[in-house]
């Protein structure tokens, strides 16, 4: 995917924790703030949720059985 570039004003306390929170990642702090974009733009939360769906799915029959079946598909 063809990158943009973004300027950004930000004090120097923000900046510097930007480039320590990056350094210890090990990633550059355009990444890191990309990062922080996604996760803000719900993209890890949207991953998370697939994730959780597919979990449920897969141990739907010991939910139903704990549970009762009265209480499958109900949300």
């Amino acid at each position: 995917m063809p990158k943009t570039q973004l300027n950004v004003r930000v004090d120097e306390a923000t900046a510097e924790a930007a480039r320590q929170r990056a350094l210890q990642r090990g990633m550059s702090v355009n990444r890191y703030i990309e990062e922080l974009v996604k996760q803000d733009a719900g993209e890890v939360g949207h991953t998370f949720v697939e994730a959780a769906a597919d979990f449920m799915k897969q141990y739907e029959s010991v939910f139903a059985e704990e549970f009762g079946p009265e209480r499958e598909g109900t949300r």
